[in-house]
C-alpha cells in the first residue's frame, strides 16, 4: 500500500469517521447496554482479525520467527485494547490509550505495508490499527475513562518491557521487531530521528514527551483529583 494512496487515505478517513461517530454516540449515553456489546464486539473483531491473519499467512507462505511473532508494539497494543474493551481493566486502558494515540496512530499514517487492497495483509493492517485507535478514543473520550495518577511512569515501564522482549526476539531470530534493527523501508517518522541506533533513543524521548502531553488533559478531571486525595489520605494514615 503506497503512502497516501486512495486506499490508504480511505483507511484514515474511515478511522476518523468511526472515532467521531461512535465516540460521540458512546459519550452521549455511556451507560447504555449497547455500549457494552459494542466494546466487546470490537474486542472480538480484533481477536478474530489476528487469528485470521496468522491462519491465512501460514497457509499462503508460512509464518516466520523473523517477523511474525507477536513482538511488535502493535501486537502489545492490540492485546491491551482487547483486555481493556472486555474487562475495563485500568492498566489495560492506560496502555491502550497511550500506545494507541502515539505508536498506532503513527503506524496508521505511515504504514510499513508492501501489499495493498485486497490482499489479506491490507485488511489485517486496517482492522488492527484502526481498531486500537478506535478503542483508545471510545474508552478515553466516549466513556470518559481517566488514567490514574502515575500512569505515564507505568506505561513507560511497560513500554521498556515490551521493547526488551522485541530486542530479544530481534537478536534471537535475526528479525527487526519494533524496528530496532532498521527503520521501515516505506518511510516513517523514524527517518527524521537520525541513523541507527540514535533513532531508537530519539523515538524513546519523543514517546516520553507525547505520553506526558496526552496525560495533561486529564489533570482537571474530578476522577483524577479524587484519586490524588485518596493517595494523600493513604500516605497520612501510613505516616501515623
Amino acid at each position: 500500500m503506497d503512502l497516501f494512496s486512495p486506499e490508504h487515505l480511505a483507511v484514515i478517513a474511515l478511522t476518523v469517521a468511526a472515532c467521531l461517530g461512535l465516540g460521540l454516540a458512546v459519550r452521549r449515553d455511556p451507560g447504555a447496554r449497547w455500549v457494552t456489546w459494542a466494546m466487546r464486539g470490537l474486542a472480538a473483531a480484533l481477536v478474530l482479525n489476528e487469528v485470521a491473519f496468522h491462519v491465512v499467512h501460514q497457509l499462503e507462505q508460512g509464518l516466520s520467527t523473523r517477523g511474525d511473532l507477536p513482538l511488535h508494539l502493535t501486537d502489545a497494543a492490540t492485546i491491551a485494547a482487547v483486555v481493556a474493551l472486555w474487562t475495563r481493566s485500568a492498566i489495560a486502558f492506560e496502555l491502550t490509550y497511550f500506545w494507541g494515540m502515539t505508536a498506532t496512530v503513527q503506524a496508521l499514517i505511515t504504514p510499513d505495508l508492501r501489499r495493498g487492497f485486497p490482499d489479506h495483509r491490507f485488511w489485517w493492517f486496517a482492522v488492527a490499527h484502526a481498531g486500537v485507535v478506535l478503542a483508545a478514543v471510545l474508552l478515553a473520550w466516549g466513556l470518559r475513562r481517566t488514567p490514574r495518577p502515575g500512569a505515564v511512569p507505568r506505561v513507560v515501564a511497560w513500554s521498556l518491557a515490551v521493547t526488551a522482549l522485541a530486542a530479544a526476539g530481534t537478536l534471537a531470530f535475526d528479525g527487526n521487531y519494533m524496528f530496532l534493527r532498521e527503520p521501515p523501508r516505506g518511510g516513517s517518522l523514524l527517518d527524521l530521528m537520525g541513523p541507527w541506533p540514535w533513532y531508537i533513543a530519539s523515538a524513546a524521548a519523543l514517546a516520553l514527551v507525547l505520553f506526558w502531553l496526552l496525560d495533561r488533559p486529564f489533570d482537571g478531571r474530578p476522577e483524577r483529583r479524587r484519586a490524588r486525595v485518596g493517595d494523600d489520605r493513604k500516605d497520612l494514615t501510613h505516616a501515623r
